[in-house]
């Protein structure tokens, strides 16, 4: 049986991100991404609404997101869709939650678009790094880990 497992997205950041570091040093990022949609109803009014995903980044991705991404800032993500599960450490109740892992993210505006300019900060447009195969079993095994540790589907804020 065939599958298909991609996601590009183009949104706002709603949140600063925050870099954590997985026991054996792997460096993870999880964005909030913001994507507006708006359009025009039968009877011709103008509609709106968001929609909020998670995308968590990893490796040295994940460290240049939190170096020079803020919130507000517009990027373009690309990356497969991950259901994560766990039991809640308070209820005992089973949990899902559906993220992307980011495995591109590219910076789009100006420096300037959501906060003072970054010395140093790669160009618009710029891609972060590629992420590695190398050492990506032992990522899983971090994020497992981490998650059975919290009673977290990876160690943090999941919902």
């Amino acid at each position: 049986m065939s599958s298909f497992n991609r996601v590009t997205l183009l949104g706002n950041l709603t949140r600063d991100p925050e870099l954590k570091k997985t026991k054996s040093g792997a460096a993870v990022t999880e964005l909030g991404l913001a994507m507006n949609r708006s359009w025009s109803g039968e009877d011709g009014q103008r509609h709106e609404e968001a929609t909020y995903v998670d995308v968590v980044v990893w490796g040295k991705s994940a460290e240049n997101a939190a170096k020079y991404l803020q919130k507000g800032r517009s990027v373009l993500v690309e990356g497969r869709l991950q259901m994560d599960a766990w039991q809640d450490a308070k209820t005992g109740q089973s949990r899902t939650k559906l993220r992307v892992v980011g495995e591109s993210v590219q910076f789009l505006g100006n420096h300037q678009q959501a906060g003072p300019p970054l010395a140093g900060a790669p160009l618009a447009g710029a891609p972060l790094a590629a992420p590695s195969l190398a050492g990506a079993s032992q990522v899983e095994a971090d994020r497992t880990a981490a998650a059975a540790q919290s009673g977290d589907s990876v160690g943090w804020g999941a919902a």
